[in-house]
């Protein structure tokens, strides 16, 4: 799978990114999460996993021509924090081919969701 760059929301130590694959999908990075209160209220599947991301990061969609804000917080947002950030599920990445073509600090992590799903929460 190679990915494309979309963009970034970025300062020291946090670096959630958005790239589009090649393969009519998405693969967000962003913190792993780790609030035992969030987990509780989340179902992940096996080879399923969570990211942390800010809201900012939806912008970056319309380099890949979808324009809009997130209306339905449906999955894969499975959950939206006190502080407004998006707690997105998906395909946990484990190609390591993939994985090298991304710089992913130890606390974070990313997912792979399908462009449907995405295109279901932006309104535009």
């Amino acid at each position: 799978m190679r990915l494309t760059f979309l963009g970034k929301d970025s300062v020291p130590d946090q670096s959630p990114t958005l790239y589009v694959t090649d393969r009519g999908s998405f693969v967000v990075q962003g913190w792993i999460v780790t609030d035992p209160k969030v987990l509780a209220m989340i179902t992940v599947s096996e080879g399923e996993s969570v990211v942390e991301v800010p809201p900012k990061l939806v912008r970056h969609l319309a380099k890949a021509g979808i324009v809009g804000d997130v209306v339905n917080p449906v999955p894969p947002i499975v959950h939206v924090t006190q502080g407004g950030n998006y707690i997105v599920r998906g395909e946990r990445v484990t190609d390591l081919e993939v994985l090298e073509q991304m710089d992913i600090p130890d606390h974070e992590t990313c997912v792979q969701v399908a462009r449907s799903a995405i295109v279901a929460l932006v309104g535009g």
